[in-house]
């Protein structure tokens, strides 16, 4: 499974690049608005980090218009990917960035059929929104898995992506759903890496070492023959 931060900050981007563990980027409006910096500025900042996929979303309502923000996005860096709503026009601009080798993410999926639409639709990622799904009294993991399974079933290349991933139960549940990529906010890749029973042990192996070493420099200390 490959863990892409859902964020725009350059900072939490080089911090989970120095981990080892970042595969990719992405962003939404509402996540480059927080950084009130140019947007390709700030996407160019982060391709700096990040030699995986960055994806940058559209706003336009209409297929032209998104294939024409999408033209401008990738020349801002060679690994940026185009989101695009799951709409009737997203789809449309999909096809037409597909004839042209653009890579697309399609967003905001929360069924399954809506993760075939875009897979037929020839998308390079699909989006489903887990934790938007959970808020409504839906099983948002669900789409994930039913997701996979019809699109391995039928051998579309389309990779899942789960998104809207919002505390480490949800990134657990997503590998085990065969979710191709999880993404999520800095604070739940942070989480990760934490478990009590780590905090103890690195705490005791510590404890012993210090008595070692103060054992070691006592026996240095003694005076000879005592």
């Amino acid at each position: 499974m490959l863990f892409f931060l859902d964020t725009a900050n350059p900072d939490q981007i080089r911090t989970a690049a120095a981990w080892g563990v970042l595969d990719g980027v992405t962003t939404n409006p509402t996540l480059m608005a927080r950084e009130g910096r140019e947007p390709k500025a700030l996407v160019q900042e982060i391709a700096r980090w990040v030699s995986g996929p960055i994806s940058v979303e559209t706003t336009s309502l209409d297929a032209e218009g998104m294939v024409r923000e999408a033209r401008e996005f990738v020349g801002w860096a060679p690994n940026v990917v185009v989101k695009v709503p799951m709409t009737p026009e997203g789809l449309r601009a999909v096809t037409a960035l597909r004839e042209e080798g653009i890579r697309t993410n399609v967003t905001l999926v929360f069924s399954p059929v809506q993760a075939l639409l875009a897979a037929k639709a020839g998308a390079y990622f699909v989006s489903p929104f887990v934790g938007r799904l959970d808020d409504v009294g839906h099983v948002g993991m669900d789409v994930v898995r039913q997701a996979v399974e019809i699109l391995r079933g039928y051998g579309y290349p389309t990779k899942v992506l789960a998104a809207s991933l919002r505390h480490p139960l949800h990134v657990l549940e997503a590998a085990r759903a065969g979710a191709d990529i999880a993404t999520m906010p800095f604070g739940t890749l942070e989480q990760l890496f934490r478990h009590p029973l780590t905090d103890l042990g690195l705490e005791r192996f510590l404890e012993d070492w210090r008595k070692l070493q103060a054992e070691l420099l006592a026996r240095s200390s003694a005076p000879a023959g005592s």
